[in-house]
């Protein structure tokens, strides 16, 4: 038995796929990553949602010394994983707390919201050295004239006091909460949730 001859035909012109140029900034995946990111405020509405009772955060009968390392990194990690939105709203309240503080700060920031907001209600473009600003331009250039007005009345300061307060007390919490007290394994789902 002989079996027929099959011809397939594969001549044609190959072209070789566009190679991607790693090098060099790509604009649209930056426009694509700044999408991806919440806003402050879709921020604290999520974390207002995750948040655990303030009586729960500070019941005193739950601190604890730890036996050993091992265990004392471990309470962290966990206290740090259950209790994040409490922590969340630990740091914005020394934030709030310094400003209130720091009258000049206040009067800056405020002074720079204030022109921000006439920019934004005006919308009229200005012209700079001979280029259209537009209101974002705007109130980028406010922003950025306001940062040595917020250096001298000590925004660097207050930023690092915030800063190590808040590393000091959420480190201090996270380490002498007892977490075993209130959340056992079988309900330790929050490890697992994905936000």
């Amino acid at each position: 038995m002989e079996t027929p001859e099959v011809h397939i035909d594969v001549s044609g012109n190959m072209e070789t796929p566009p190679q991607d140029v790693k090098s060099g900034f790509n604009l649209s995946t930056f426009s694509n990553f700044s999408t991806r990111i919440p806003s402050l405020w879709e921020l604290l509405r999520i974390s207002r949602q995750n948040i655990r009772p303030w009586s729960e955060f500070l019941q005193t009968s739950n601190f604890k010394t730890v036996a050993n390392v091992s265990r004392l990194t471990n309470r962290i990690i966990r206290n740090l994983a259950y209790f994040q939105s409490n922590y969340l709203f630990v740091f914005l309240g020394l934030i709030v707390y310094c400003l209130l503080t720091s009258p000049l700060i206040l009067i800056v920031l405020g002074a720079t919201f204030y022109a921000c907001y006439k920019i934004k209600q005006n919308s009229t473009p200005v012209a700079f050295f001979s280029k259209q600003l537009n209101t974002s331009q705007q109130c980028l250039a406010v922003g950025v004239a306001s940062v040595p007005l917020l250096y001298l009345a000590g925004a660097g300061a207050v930023m690092f006091w915030v800063l190590g307060a808040s590393f000091f007390v959420i480190s201090l919490h996270a380490a002498f909460y007892n977490i075993d007290a209130i959340v056992t394994e079988d309900t330790e789902s929050f490890l697992t949730e994905t936000v």
